[in-house]
């Protein structure tokens, strides 16, 4: 059965093809595994105490918005698609919406989440909704900014590595367009996590982090508390 899976797979594109060979092979081939432990958990750590409002941009399937929520915050989710969501809160909305056409009410929110989001914003075609837009993710953070309250804070986890665009996957933020996406905020805490020779996400500096040859399939991570700039 496995053997003509395989086969199968071969008939079909190249990039099906390799991404079968990267998550079936042995652990140590370099791959995303394992990322969203790392996000996850930083935002968990990392959200205050409500109550106040709350924001899940590009929520996904994710349960960030319920962590939120037990946190003492209403919380508004809102994604391109609608979520598969295995529980419902009294304190968690969800609205089907783009961020950079929905009219939500400005410097209304204490907490925006971004779990790997923002660097998919104008990049169409991976989830098959949206507008092509090259500068979507910096209209993305500026819109965000619009949105928080003074003081409020921006829980951001994206790709790092050198700078490249992967259309249509994602963008990969390294020392070009990295200060772009995070002008106009102020960097209270920041992390970053490189994969290891036995392919687990370890603690890294920026320098390191940033110097990552990125992929399709294997990138650093950057995780980012960010407070709006007077």
């Amino acid at each position: 059965m496995k053997e003509r899976f395989r086969m199968a797979l071969l008939k079909l594109n190249p990039m099906v093809v390799d991404v079968y060979r990267r998550w079936l092979e042995p652990r140590t081939i370099p791959n995303l595994k394992g990322d969203r432990d790392v996000e996850y958990s930083w935002i968990v750590a990392n959200l205050p105490d409500g109550p106040g409002k709350a924001l899940d941009f590009g929520c996904g399937s994710s349960w960030m918005g319920l962590a939120a929520a037990r946190k003492g915050f209403g919380v508004t989710c809102i994604d391109l698609v609608d979520p598969r969501w295995f529980f419902q809160h009294p304190n968690v909305s969800f609205h089907r919406a783009d961020l950079l056409r929905t009219e939500l009410p400005p410097r209304d929110f204490d907490v925006i989440i971004c779990c790997s989001t923002v660097e998919h914003v104008g990049l169409v075609g991976r989830f098959g909704v949206g507008e092509e837009h090259p500068d979507g993710d910096l209209d993305a953070m500026d819109h965000l900014r619009s949105l928080a309250r003074p003081g409020g804070r921006v829980l951001l986890t994206i790709p790092v590595g050198r700078d490249r665009i992967l259309a249509p996957h994602h963008r990969v933020y390294g020392d070009r367009r990295l200060p772009q996406l995070l002008k106009g905020w102020d960097i209270l805490r920041e992390e970053y996590w490189v994969k290891d020779a036995t392919n687990r996400w370890r603690m890294a500096d920026r320098g390191e982090a940033l110097a990552v040859e990125p992929s399709v399939y294997i990138y650093s991570l950057g995780l980012f508390v960010l407070e709006r700039s007077a």
